[in-house]
């Protein structure tokens, strides 16, 4: 049988006709002029953005500058725009009409919190030390199957004085937390069933509560202060946020909303922003800046170093280049006659933005109409500087910008008496910087400095001592000859400095020998190699700091810190370096100074009785005391104050314990790993929505296969305390078919005074009878019972029954 030929084939030419987007360089004129000649030659117009506020943004420009034009916005992200002439299509994207970076969709992975905790948990080795809120310290033994009501479960074993047993629920584990206290001090382990941890908690809590009632005071005389309400954002105001170069983290861009609603708002704002070095502080605080100027404001922005006001002169003026704003800076760089000139410009309104040191705290400078102070760094500043800041802040809306990791100190933590913001989220496609400790060596020198020289890049060389810098620049020129060499220090004549840091700042020398000068603020992204000599003579918030200088742009980022040999070393400089080495993730600032500052932080705040109470309770369960006793001042002594922020939470229960003889566990055959499982209740105990049940089900599905039903009635456990927290539940026990919930333990709560609470009362008084539930009071508690109840799913039911009658009012 003959084979059928096969025919050569002739290639197919497909003739595209197309060009790529044109460029508008954010100029919206000439965008307009394109869009409306597009339209015209029958055009249909689509414009794509990832960030649907970037789509409402656009639509806003139109509508102001008065453009009537017919387009399609399309929620999707395009790497570039295209106009196809055979389709009549033109699809354009945002990032090019504002000139931005296109970032690329990162996955997102736990909150830095729950990432924490569950690393903490997941570390967790039998024998480690672990505080339990209700009953103290006690030593972690592993998992336990134990069995209730003839069915089996799942419990965290804890051993605590005179081998005492506590097994704890796998639905109770955001109690547990682990012992972080003094280094090399094992701490006492509490006696279950004893006062001895009540009182201890009782102390620590009032101590907190005398201090946090002063703060919130300050806070209360503020809000009844009257202060400006600027007017919503404009034009101006959506162009500027829309020509940032980077994305938006999700958290900039919920500081900027927090930030600009409470400029709107009729009392002075008072806000901290926080985030670790390079988290995108100063963008958020130069749009707060904007909205005060176009409202014809001026600002103050005070900052704690010279480099740092002119660092903040050079980027607050290319930013807002565009604009009719005008930029000035005072600091040591500036001759007496400059500080003259640009204090009589300010009183007379013709600065609109002032940065500046101490000198900004001067009698002499007169605002004509300031309207928001920022300042940065405000715990580099001294108690004179501060009191004189308090007399500027009367009326003034403030914004405060700290590096420093929450929750550092109790101080921060406090601050839930000021309005705060987070960034945690590290800009995207930045990557962590690589740091390692080595002995002093001319050739790794010499390498680490070649190497980023080629690819374009700068160094810094820290060395601390002034008098060893010219020696040490000597030395790198010969090892490096063909490398430009500047030096730096705060001894040099003030416009020599500033002379070298600019050049450096425009790329006109390779290294700079520095002293830490530049630990704060000096924001180079094309430094991306940073070699510190004798890092082991510098402070662990130091050395952070300084390696924050680098990696902040997607370039990989290297910091290497040069020590003598371990062996040498004191016991505190080896364990700063071996942290700081450990520590390089982004964001990795919190774990830094819970290593090194809350501690002694805490105890320098509060006195030497406040640090004991530390190392006797650990750290985590201190930062739980000082939310609860945060939280209960704001329900009781100053609950009018903080009424708005109650009524929107809606809940007065922080807690609820789950008991139940129903089967809910991972059983072994499903997970065998001890460490996993407890891994996996770890952040099963962390979830907080529907969403969050959906993406761990799918994730344990595609790990370890279908699911077992007794991780489905986990999954109803969950469910089971977000409805008793809605309803006021303190505790749920659901065995032997009957189920009991406990309402609000405290008597004293405002919850009782609640229109929902009088609801539920109302219901179960009308249909308690035909329902099958009534209402029982002990001396301690108020308990909804009801009698019967065959499954999970009938509790689930009565709980939806009572939300709806809430939510609903019948």
């Amino acid at each position: 049988m003959s084979q059928p030929s096969t025919a050569q084939r002739s290639p197919v030419t497909v003739t595209f006709h197309g060009k790529p987007q044109p460029s508008f360089n954010k100029n919206f004129d000439l965008l307009i002029r394109t869009l409306h000649e597009l339209r015209a030659s029958g055009y249909e117009i689509f414009i794509c953005s990832e960030n649907p506020k970037q789509l409402t943004r656009l639509q806003s420009i139109f509508k102001d500058l008065k453009a009537q034009i017919e387009w399609h916005p399309v929620e999707t992200a395009l790497s570039s725009g295209f106009i196809d002439e055979d389709l009549k299509i033109a699809c354009l994207t945002d990032h090019q009409i504002f000139q931005r970076f296109h970032a690329y969709r990162l996955r997102t992975g736990f909150t830095k919190e729950q990432a924490l905790n569950v690393r903490l948990i997941r570390e967790l080795q039998p024998g480690d030390f672990v505080t339990h809120i209700d009953h103290g310290v006690g030593r972690y033994s592993g998992l336990q199957k134990i069995e209730i009501g003839g069915q089996q479960q799942e419990a965290v074993r804890l051993v605590y004085k005179n081998n005492d047993i506590l097994y704890v629920s796998i639905h109770s584990l955001h109690k547990i937390s682990r012992y972080v206290g003094k280094e090399g001090e094992s701490p006492q382990l509490s006696k279950i069933g004893s006062d001895a941890w009540k009182q201890l908690k009782a102390r620590t809590k009032k101590k907190i509560k005398d201090i946090a009632a002063g703060l919130i005071k300050l806070y209360a005389k503020r809000r009844a202060a009257p202060g400006h309400a600027f007017p919503p954002d404009g034009y101006l105001q959506n162009e500027l946020e829309a020509s940032f170069m980077y994305e938006d983290t999700p958290d900039q861009e919920k500081s900027t909303q927090d930030v600009k609603a409470d400029m709107e708002k009729s009392y002075p704002m008072d806000r901290l922003i926080c985030g670790d070095v390079g988290f995108g502080k100063t963008e958020v605080a130069i749009r707060a800046a904007f909205k005060a100027v176009t409202d014809g404001k001026q600002v103050a922005i005070l900052v704690p170093t010279t480099i740092l006001a002119l660092q903040h002169w050079r980027t607050f003026t290319e930013r807002l280049a565009d604009f009719p704003v005008t930029v000035d800076y005072v600091n040591r760089f500036r001759s007496a006659k400059e500080k003259k000139e640009i204090f009589q410009k300010t009183a007379s309104g013709q600065i609109d933005i002032i940065i500046g040191t101490h000198a900004l705290l001067n009698k002499d400078v007169k605002f004509k109409d300031l309207g928001l102070l920022v300042v940065d760094e405000e715990q580099k500043f001294g108690v004179a500087a501060k009191e004189k800041l308090r007399a500027l802040q009367v009326n003034v809306d403030t914004l405060t910008l700290t590096a420093t990791p929450i929750p550092r100190t109790l101080q921060f933590s406090l601050m839930a008496a000021r309005d705060m913001s987070i960034l945690r989220t590290a800009p995207p496609n930045r990557q962590p910087i690589h740091t390692e400790i080595r002995v002093f060596d001319d050739e790794l020198i010499k390498d680490a400095i070649y190497y980023e020289v080629h690819r374009g890049g700068q160094v810094f060389f820290v060395h601390n001592r002034v008098a060893d810098l010219p020696k040490m620049v000597e030395l790198l020129r010969r090892i490096c000859p063909d490398v430009d060499i500047a030096m730096a220090h705060g001894q040099m004549d003030s416009d020599r400095l500033e002379k070298v840091l600019v050049e450096f700042i425009d790329r006109k020398h390779d290294v700079l020998v520095c002293t830490n000068i530049i630990e704060t603020g000096l924001d180079i992204p094309n430094a991306n190699t940073i070699i510190i000599n004798r890092a082991d003579m510098f402070g662990l918030s130091d050395l952070h700091q300084l390696r924050g200088r680098v990696g902040r742009s997607n370039v990989k980022a290297f910091c290497y810190l040069f020590a003598p040999p371990m062996s040498v070393l004191t016991h505190e400089a080896r364990k700063r370096l071996h942290t700081i080495e450990e520590f390089s993730e982004l964001g990795s600032g919190f774990q830094v100074a819970m290593r090194d500052l809350d501690i002694r932080g805490a105890g320098n705040l509060l006195g030497a009785e406040q640090s004991g109470f530390i190392a006797d309770i650990g750290y985590d369960t201190y930062q739980k005391i000082l939310d609860e006793a945060i939280q209960e001042l704001k329900e009781t002594d100053f609950k009018d104050l903080f009424k708005d922020e109650i009524a929107k939470k809606g809940s007065y229960v922080r807690d609820v314990t789950i008991e139940t003889d129903v089967e809910m566990l991972i059983p072994d055959e499903y997970v065998s790993n001890t460490n996993e499982r407890l891994s996996l209740y770890t952040q099963l105990d962390e979830i907080e929505d529907e969403a969050g049940i959906e993406a761990f089900s799918k994730m344990l599905e595609d790990r370890f296969g279908k699911l077992p039903k007794q991780v489905n009635f986990l999954f109803e456990a969950l469910r089971l305390r977000w409805f008793c927290k809605k309803l006021g539940f303190e505790r749920l026990i659901l065995k032997g078919g009957k189920l009991r919930c406990y309402f609000v333990g405290d008597p004293q709560s405002s919850f009782y005074e609640t229109e929902h609470f009088n609801k539920i009362i109302q219901f179960v008084g009308e249909k308690g009878r035909i329902m099958g539930f009534h209402l029982k009071q002990t001396n301690q508690n108020l308990i909804f019972v009801q009698d019967e109840i065959r499954s999970l799913k009938q509790t689930m039911r009565t709980l939806e029954v009572l939300l709806g009658v809430v939510e609903k009012g019948n």
